[in-house]
C-alpha cells in the first residue's frame, strides 16, 4: 500500500488482533446474537476511534498527555462504563441468548455500547499520540495527509480483525448456547473479562 510501511502493518495488527475491550465485546455480541451483531460491533468499535484519531491529529493528545486530571477524569468514565458493562452482562440472562435476526432497538443499543467502550477509552488517544508520529517523520510536507491515510489504515485493520473474531464467535454460537451451564459460565467470563479490563484501565497512569 502506498505510504504505508510494512513496519506500520506489522505493528497495527499485533496491537489490534490483542484481545482488549473492543475483541471482549466483539466476541461477546457474535456470541448473544450472531454474525450481523458481531459485525455490528465491531463497527461500533471502529467508529469509536474516530474522536481518538482526531484529538490525536489536532492536539488535543498533548493536552490529554499533559493535564493529569483529564485522563484521570476521562479514565474513570472508562473505568466506570466498563464496570456497568460487567454487571450487566452478570446480571442480565437475556445478555447471551440465541436470537434471530436482531431488532433495530438491539442493533442500536449494539452500536452505542461499541462506540462508548472505545470513546471512553484514554488509552486510545496516548496511542495515536505515541505511535501516529513514529511514522511520520517531523516537517515532512504533507504530514496531515498521512497522519489520516495511517489513522485510516488502522481503523480498516480494527474493523477486519474484530469481524473475523465476531463472526467465528457466531459460527460456534449454536454448538455452545444450548447448554445451560456453559450460558452461566460464559455470563460469568465475558462479566469477568469487563470487570478486568476495567481494573486493568483504573491502575493506567500517563
Amino acid at each position: 500500500m502506498v505510504g504505508v510501511s510494512i513496519a506500520f502493518l506489522i505493528t497495527t495488527l499485533v496491537v489490534v488482533a490483542t484481545p482488549g475491550t473492543g475483541v471482549v465485546y466483539t466476541l461477546s455480541a457474535g456470541l448473544a446474537r450472531g454474525r450481523r451483531a458481531s459485525v455490528l460491533a465491531a463497527t461500533a468499535c471502529t467508529l469509536g476511534i474516530i474522536p481518538h484519531m482526531i484529538a490525536a491529529i489536532t492536539g488535543l493528545a498533548a493536552l490529554l498527555h499533559a493535564s493529569a486530571v483529564a485522563f484521570e477524569i476521562l479514565k474513570y468514565l472508562g473505568v466506570a462504563y466498563l464496570l456497568y458493562m460487567a454487571w450487566s452482562t452478570l446480571k442480565d440472562r437475556e445478555a447471551i441468548v440465541v436470537e434471530g435476526d436482531p431488532e433495530p432497538t438491539s442493533a442500536l443499543r449494539t452500536i452505542t455500547s461499541g462506540v462508548l467502550i472505545n470513546v471512553l477509552n484514554p488509552k486510545l488517544t496516548l496511542f495515536f499520540f505515541a505511535f501516529l508520529p513514529q511514522f511520520v517523520p517531523a516537517g515532512e510536507p504533507g504530514s496531515l495527509p498521512r497522519m489520516l491515510l495511517l489513522s485510516g489504515v488502522f481503523m480498516l485493520a480494527t474493523f477486519v480483525v474484530f469481524s473475523v473474531y465476531g463472526v467465528l464467535a457466531a459460527g460456534v454460537r449454536h454448538h455452545v448456547l444450548s447448554r445451560p451451564r456453559v450460558l452461566a459460565w460464559l455470563r460469568r467470563i465475558f462479566a469477568g473479562s469487563f470487570a478486568a479490563l476495567g481494573a486493568k484501565l483504573a491502575f493506567t497512569t500517563q
